[in-house]
């Protein structure tokens, strides 16, 4: 993504913030995964948001009409002996001539110069409760300003949650994130297809998975989030990521995959046969579920209110319900139950971002908000019938289906990024016959 899109961000959110008001944002710290061992460094989605600068160690402050510059980064300085062990850095000058910054510093003269930064200061942006260190190096830089009062030095009167600013931005995206977020769809579908290509008895959970993160890591992306590849019961754990447990004929193979891609992720669940072949009874559900996911996803469109694609597929998956013998009752009393909530029991969608639960509000002054182009939600309805379903035939047992699509809402109705992934039950079994005679 071009650096001017992360400035664009800058300005709008100084703007907003105005004069007397200071911006303070960590970069994520490194996390220790075992002993002396780190996880792979994902930097803080709100930190990247503004500065698309992926080091750890480093500080984005905004200051609105500071003399020095808006755009001020602490950040590592360059050092070639442990660039040799941990790779190169930008230093403070491509922090200024490559990021953007108008300004940078060395992080660790972050406490000698930004309680300076902070003096004179009406509002501090900054969000509490994220990082317990940082905050209480911040409470530290405010309370040595306050020591020095008498000197006629003002302390900083107010802490506003800069979430609540960048979040909101967050949850409605450019052109340029838009186009990154249907690269990292169309990636993902093709990993699904590979998945499905691949798949057959005999082959463990774990193979099926290794194919979907080889596809993503030929295309410079990661995981959006561990991958969930459960097969036959399995695929009644909505969160199941065990993934190492072997494919039976007859059964069915939910996986619910998403790869990431310059810190934004796509999701996309899609439900198989292993044997390439749906039996009678997981057709019925499966197609129960896509007339549910397809009625869901008509109504993503301005205008409309956050719930409605859930309460579209609460409607079409009871009414499938019914039709099939599950549930019995009339329509309206046992959506009023939530007696579908035995076969479904999570919501519809959630906002899609740089996080794969992304930020933003669901709700505003109470009620759900409505729909508005540029922004983009998962539409992903289930059904989960495990053995042992009191007063379930057991034809039905160890069913588990869920679709899931990525759909940005736009000016005149939505876009389906996730579209490359075949869905129907001819299009899925056109795909796996197709490799079993290539």
């Amino acid at each position: 993504m071009n650096q001017s899109e992360f400035a664009k961000r800058r300005k709008r959110i100084a703007k907003t913030m105005g004069k007397g008001s200071i911006a303070i944002l960590p970069a994520a710290p490194p996390v220790t995964r075992n002993s002396d061992v780190e996880y792979r460094y994902r930097p803080d989605s709100d930190f990247y948001y503004l500065t698309g600068f992926s080091e750890p160690h480093s500080v984005c402050v905004i200051a609105p009409n500071n003399k020095h510059g808006e755009y001020l980064l602490f950040c590592r300085e360059r050092d070639p002996q442990m660039e040799t062990w941990t790779g190169p850095r930008a230093g403070l000058e491509d922090a200024k001539a490559f990021y953007g910054a108008d300004d940078a510093f060395p992080i660790n003269d972050i406490d000698n110069i930004l309680p300076r930064l902070l003096e004179n200061c009406d509002r501090i942006y900054y969000t509490l409760g994220h990082d317990a260190t940082f905050d209480q190096r911040v409470i530290g830089w405010v309370q040595q300003i306050k020591k020095q009062s008498r000197a006629g030095i003002k302390t900083p009167r107010e802490f506003i949650a800069l979430e609540h600013l960048l979040h909101e931005m967050r949850l409605f995206k450019s052109p340029a994130e838009i186009a990154v977020m249907r690269k990292a769809a169309k990636i993902s579908a093709q990993a699904h297809i590979r998945a499905m290509k691949t798949c057959k008895p005999g082959l463990n959970e774990c193979e099926i998975e290794a194919e979907i993160l080889h596809h993503f890591n030929c295309n410079a992306c990661t995981e959006a989030y561990p991958s969930i590849v459960g097969g036959g019961a399995n695929g009644c754990i909505l969160h199941y990521i065990e993934n190492n447990r072997p494919l039976n004929e007859g059964d069915l193979l939910l996986i619910d995959a998403g790869a990431e891609t310059q810190c934004y992720a796509s999701d996309i669940t899609r439900t198989f046969p292993v044997n390439g072949r749906f039996n009678n009874a997981q057709k019925d559900i499966y197609n129960v579920v896509l007339d549910a996911q397809l009625a869901a996803i008509e109504q993503v469109k301005p205008g409309n209110y956050w719930n409605a694609p859930h309460d579209a597929a609460v409607k079409s998956l009871t009414k499938g319900l019914i039709k099939l013998g599950l549930l019995k009752g009339t329509l309206s009393q046992l959506i009023k139950n939530k007696a579908y909530s035995r076969f479904y029991m999570h919501r519809t969608g959630h906002w899609l971002g740089m996080d794969v639960h992304d930020v933003g509000d669901y709700k505003l002054d109470n009620r759900w908000r409505l729909l508005e182009p540029g922004m983009v939600l998962t539409v992903e309805p289930g059904l989960y019938i495990p053995a042992g379903s009191r007063k379930v035939a057991k034809r039905w047992w160890n069913i588990g289906i869920r679709i899931e699509d990525d759909v940005l809402v736009t000016k005149n109705g939505h876009e389906v990024l996730s579209k490359h992934a075949p869905k129907t039950v001819v299009d899925i079994e056109t795909m796996m016959a197709s490799n079993e005679t290539s």
